[in-house]
């Protein structure tokens, strides 16, 4: 094979903007890792986002318990069930075609044990038809892990600031900083990729931790608040889009202003129904 052809195969086998039809698998995650690439990810919580999300070339969609800050109305991650998360992954998965669908454990659903995380990864996977699952801790975590790959399911470890501990954590606050700290979340780290874990969310660590995780695991890191040096990085698309009312973490960029954009749209519409404008002739039966 000439090197033009074995560019243009590293090409359509990219993770964004390749041009493989078919459902990205952790095999594909494991190769991009090996040639250096990096790629993202956002969350996505019914079809019409995921669609969206999928004919932008996006490789990865994360159905996060974040849905329940963003889209339920909770102030944390803790109140969400396994039923809304089911419900929200089976859209995603009709709304794609390409991405990888992964799928949140929320709490509750896989801290009493590995039988626990089984029957409840085991519902997201057969019943929604998500490709892989994510759950948080390291170590804490690990029987879990090691029970969901041997039954084939793929998982995804979240470490650093994890959301469903919010409580004891006491608030969102940078984890990883200091020796001891540092120790724990590399030690953390490794365990999980020892367990059989295909992938490693770290949130709001300090970079320089980051990228010695990263240098350290063969497998993909996705940072969100963990600096430039994962393999990958993650938003939650109404931070992004612009939809989150308030102050935003420090971590995230604005890419649109959506939350104006459809402000706008519902004045206009108000606006024309009050003064008669619609619905107009053209928008009538007769």
């Amino acid at each position: 094979m000439t090197h033009a052809q074995q560019a243009a195969d590293g090409s359509s086998k990219a993770l964004y903007g390749g041009t493989q039809q078919r459902r990205i698998t952790v095999r594909d995650l494991a190769a991009a890792k090996e040639r250096g690439e990096k790629w993202p990810m956002l969350t996505a919580y019914d079809a019409m986002t995921a669609s969206v999300f999928d004919e932008a070339g996006i490789p990865v969609l994360l159905v996060g318990d974040s849905a329940g800050n963003c889209h339920l109305g909770y102030d944390t991650t803790v109140p969400v069930t396994m039923e809304q998360m089911a419900m929200m992954s089976a859209a995603v998965v009709r709304g794609t075609r390409r991405a990888m669908v992964v799928a949140d454990l929320p709490f509750g659903s896989y801290q009493e044990g590995p039988v626990q995380a089984l029957r409840n990864a085991t519902r997201l996977v057969k019943e929604a038809g998500a490709g892989a699952v994510k759950l948080e801790g390291g170590e804490r975590s690990l029987a879990q892990t090691e029970l969901l790959v041997r039954s084939g399911i793929p998982v995804m470890s979240h470490l650093g600031l994890t959301p469903q501990s919010v409580n004891a954590m006491g608030g969102y606050y940078v984890q990883g900083r200091g020796d001891e700290a540092a120790h724990r979340l590399l030690r953390d780290a490794k365990a999980a990729q020892d367990a059989g874990a295909f992938a490693l969310v770290m949130e709001m660590v300090p970079a320089e931790l980051a990228a010695e995780v990263t240098r350290c695991l063969s497998i993909p890191t996705i940072g969100i608040g963990a600096g430039p040096d994962c393999d990958a990085q993650v938003l939650v698309w109404t931070d992004m889009a612009g939809m989150t009312s308030g102050r935003m973490p420090r971590f995230v960029k604005q890419y649109a202003r959506l939350r104006e954009t459809l402000g706008d749209a519902a004045r206009g519409f108000a606006q024309d129904v009050v003064g008669s404008a619609f619905p107009a002739e053209e928008h009538t039966f007769h």
